[in-house]
């Protein structure tokens, strides 16, 4: 029964994946979402010239623009599960409901990491040149990007399919999506800042937004685990 629920795990991740390989509809706007809104940031940012330390406040601006990215890649990963009649097939089709659910997860999880990683290289480019760089070291950033997008994916995928239902899915998605990830975001915010920022008493605060964080991802994943049979059959 496990190597079962494997293939169909597989089975539904891949075609995920070479559709999105196909069509990059997903990946082209959640990083073309991002690099925009970071370039709005830079030119909001320029009159502050020199003076301004940009490290201070990048965690903020940077979780802004992953928050929403991430809203407009779920909606239109379900959008077109829903135009193409992919969610009627696999509902009709011998799946275990949670199989669907961790093979969702972990298709949206995937994308995310990829823009997130595609995009900060943007964002520095634009924000730190000439500036100290990352004090606390890119593992930190690393480890904050990891730990913040199975949470966003583990709930995101929940509430894209409760939304994809309704007629105004993006309204409803970020009614839904923005109130939840709150937690999240205010302890991704803390951990980036901890890891960009460094110095003494960084490692400490680093760990303790990382539990947050952890506990975020744990029980939300778990919530939506339980809760997707009932939601997708809805």
């Amino acid at each position: 029964m496990g190597s079962l629920r494997w293939r169909q795990f597989t089975a539904i991740l891949r075609k995920d994946i070479v559709m999105e390989l196909r069509t990059r509809e997903m990946l082209t706007s959640m990083g073309l979402y991002a690099i925009l809104t970071m370039v709005v940031y830079q030119i909001a940012l320029a009159e502050a010239g020199e003076g301004l330390d940009v490290r201070l406040i990048m965690p903020g601006l940077v979780w802004v623009a992953f928050i929403f990215m991430s809203m407009l890649g779920l909606n239109r990963s379900f959008v077109h599960e829903k135009d193409q009649g992919c969610l009627e097939a696999l509902l009709l089709s011998p799946v275990d409901r949670p199989v669907i659910f961790f093979a969702k997860f972990a298709g949206n999880l995937l994308f995310l990491l990829v823009v997130e990683a595609l995009t900060l290289p943007v964002f520095a480019f634009l924000f730190l040149q000439g500036r100290a760089g990352f004090g606390g070291g890119l593992w930190m950033l690393a480890l904050v990007l990891l730990g913040a997008s199975i949470g966003i994916a583990g709930i995101g995928t929940l509430l894209a399919t409760i939304s994809v239902n309704t007629t105004g899915k993006d309204i409803m998605l970020a009614v839904l999506f923005v109130p939840l990830q709150y937690p999240l975001l205010r302890a991704a915010v803390g951990a980036t800042f901890a890891g960009v920022i460094g110095g003494e008493g960084a490692t400490s605060s680093f760990w303790t937004w990382m539990g947050w964080i952890a506990g975020f991802d744990i029980i939300m994943v778990l919530a939506a685990f339980g809760l997707y049979e009932f939601v997708i059959e809805a």
